[in-house]
């Protein structure tokens, strides 16, 4: 089953290479997204794939690349959107 979820990170996310981070474990999770820094400090992603795959990569995303300090994961599920390839977004 494809699952989507909506994701505010909070923390030390930005200036870590998070954004870089996530869009190499979603690939190699072959999920489909995208992610991209907020004005606010924090970092946003929305990921869709196999319920197996994205809890994987929620519990990645929790824990962070070296560097970053995750304080806060907000999330939200929602209904897939077909989304194709993962991407970074730049602001």
């Amino acid at each position: 089953m494809i699952k989507r979820v909506h994701l505010f990170v909070s923390g030390r996310v930005q200036g870590v290479y998070f954004r870089a981070h996530t869009h190499k474990k979603a690939r190699a999770l072959a999920l489909a997204g995208w992610v991209r820094n907020l004005p606010d400090g924090r970092v946003e992603i929305v990921a869709e794939g196999g319920e197996e795959k994205v809890a994987s990569f929620l519990d990645w995303v929790r824990l962070g690349p070296p560097a970053s300090r995750v304080e806060d994961v907000e999330l939200e599920w929602a209904e897939p959107q077909d989304e194709r390839g993962f991407r970074i977004r730049y602001s």
